[in-house]
């Protein structure tokens, strides 16, 4: 960006120990951001939380202060932020920076359990399933997965992450302060710049729906960032609230957002609440919705009123290039550009209504719609895989299930795979992005594509000490993941039998029952059948001596031995599921 148009928005650029930095004069208290180009999209999953523990670390010190400052780990930054006299921002910066020169890794496990505990009370919101959909088990994908780095990641591994990442040319400084603070001391080791995360894609067919839960439709797509992109997430969301809100009353909030991803594409999100009853209709609506956008059946009045709301932010915002100043070093950080007020304004005026519907089918074309209840087939979305596509069976060992007969796990050396009546998932070694592994022999691995398989000894018949021994041996170091012992009711259990070699327990209940009512019936049979005879003699008043024993005995024997038939099936079902004779 030009030196002239940086004069415009009153920013100027400098550096600070090697960092690049922006600067605006703002009213009141001093507020500051060191930013790093590094989030939860540049983990994997074995090593997801290593940014986030990082951040706690470099927060520590600071402890319960009335300074008002913050940190954030993001999808693609990590953020300490600032605001107070200068004083106070210069020496919360600086100890941002010494602590991640030397970071108190004596406070490692009390970190981890923070951060667990964090994890446990936090809601991934409403779309926290479209990542891991969309992108799959790695990049912009982790963001939906827990931080598994959190139980094993070492003070080594630690050190490293922060010592290559959080460096100086991986950062960028903003201050709203015209002049450089004096006693800013911002060392840090020098590192490469790192790119932005490759984007990987979990979704053969787009677009595509998932199901979701109860209560909640969400879509996100991916488009080109640019001026009509925003301001189209602006109508769509007025479009949503209007049509779901106050036309049909399915919902009570009905919105969309715009949120750059990289420095190319953007994330538009809409979202809408319903009740169960009313889910079908918030889903239809918001079909239907997108639908009359992408037929270009947009009013001028939409546009122009979505394109008040972005003016409106610079005729009321005081302070306008202090304001603009964290989303300016934020740009600078990923690459992206930066536009003046009147370049944007520009932008935003030079938008069309053809504008408008070409992006509602950039959205469209590639969209990823979370829908509670049935499918969204019907309106021109394709399931997302639930199997792994193109692939088959390996050519292992296999270990039927203890529970179903038609569920087979194969063990490899390349690779595992579990084969169900709906199709196969396979998950080979050298695309296994964590392997979670459990003192007890189970293991659970997830692919690249975001695909699961839990190899449990305790619910696969000959699923030995040999075979797990074989995945351990064949999944790489870096996806390990040892997990402490799991308390003996976490362990999975089959829900016929037990370990496959004897009866289960609860098989030998109904077996024992079912015998007993065998011999209780056949008693009953017995009393029956002569309470028959006897009976039809009477009936007969004594003649047909010969027909007498004949009626009695199928009266006395017909309704009971349908009965004794039917539980001895049972009997006998039971007997070869439990291992019971």
């Amino acid at each position: 960006m030009s030196q002239e148009n940086l004069d415009v928005l009153a920013i100027r650029e400098t550096e600070v120990d090697g960092i690049r930095t922006v600067l605006t004069a703002g009213g009141g208290a001093v507020t500051a951001g060191l930013a790093f180009r590094v989030g939860a999209a540049d983990e994997t999953y074995a090593t997801r939380g290593v940014t986030h523990l990082v951040e706690h670390l470099a927060l520590h010190r600071h402890g319960v202060s009335d300074l008002h400052y913050n940190g954030a780990t993001a999808t693609t930054y990590t953020l300490f932020h600032v605001t107070g006299t200068t004083d106070e921002v210069v020496g919360y910066l600086n100890g941002v920076c010494a602590a991640l020169r030397n970071l108190p890794l004596d406070r490692l496990e009390i970190e981890r359990e923070i951060l667990r505990t964090e994890a446990a009370g936090r809601g991934g919101g409403a779309n926290r399933q479209l990542p891991l959909w969309r992108y799959g088990a790695q990049g912009y994908g982790l963001t939906s997965y827990a931080e598994l780095g959190t139980w094993h990641l070492s003070a080594d591994a630690v050190r490293d992450w922060a010592a290559t990442r959080f460096t100086r040319e991986n950062a960028v400084l903003w201050i709203t302060s015209d002049t450089v603070p004096e006693g800013l001391d911002l060392s840090l080791p020098s590192g490469p710049r790192h790119p932005m995360p490759v984007v990987t894609s979990a979704l053969p067919v787009t677009p595509a729906y998932i199901q979701g839960e109860d209560g909640t439709v969400v879509m996100d797509g991916i488009v080109r960032r640019s001026s009509a992109a925003a301001l189209f997430a602006e109508v769509l969301g007025r479009a949503l609230y209007a049509d779901l809100r106050q036309k049909g009353g399915y919902s009570y909030t009905a919105t969309a957002d715009y949120s750059p991803r990289d420095t190319e594409f953007a994330t538009i999100t809409a979202f809408a609440d319903a009740l169960p009853q009313k889910q079908d209709a918030v889903v239809g609506g918001l079909v239907d919705v997108l639908a009359r956008l992408r037929a270009g059946r947009i009013e001028q009045a939409e546009l122009d009123t979505a394109r008040a709301t972005f003016l409106k932010a610079y005729d009321h915002t005081t302070d306008l290039a202090a304001a603009r100043l964290p989303g300016h070093a934020l740009n600078l950080l990923i690459g992206h550009r930066n536009l003046t007020t009147e370049e944007h304004k520009a932008e935003l005026a030079a938008v069309t209504l053809d504008d408008l519907r070409e992006v509602a089918r950039e959205l469209y074309a590639n969209a990823l719609l979370q829908v509670p209840g049935r499918g969204a087939d019907w309106a021109g979305f394709t399931e997302a895989p639930q199997h792994s596509g193109g692939t088959t069976e390996l050519g292992g060992t296999r270990h039927p299930s203890r529970e179903d007969a038609s569920v087979v796990l194969t063990v490899a050396p390349e690779g595992v795979a579990l084969s169900t009546p709906g199709g196969v998932v396979t998950i080979r070694h050298d695309q296994c992005a964590a392997m979670v592994a459990y003192p007890d022999g189970g293991r659970r691995l997830t692919g690249l594509d975001g695909f699961q398989i839990a190899v449990e000894p305790t619910l696969f018949a000959s699923l030995g000490p040999d075979r797990i021994a074989l995945i351990d041996a064949a999944v790489p170091p870096a996806a390990v993941v040892r997990m402490p012992a799991r308390d003996p009711e976490r362990i999975p259990r089959p829900r016929v039998s037990g370990d496959g070699e004897g009866p289960g327990a609860r098989g030998l209940v109904r077996h024992f029952f079912q015998t007993l009512g065998i011999v209780v019936f056949g008693l009953l049979t017995v009393v029956w059948a002569v309470f028959a005879v006897v009976a039809t003699a009477l009936m007969f008043g004594g003649s047909g001596p010969g027909l007498i024993p004949v009626v009695g005995v199928w009266l006395g024997l017909a309704a009971p031995v349908r009965l004794f038939k039917a539980v001895w099936t049972a009997r006998k079902k039971t007997a070869a599921e439990s291992g019971a004779g």
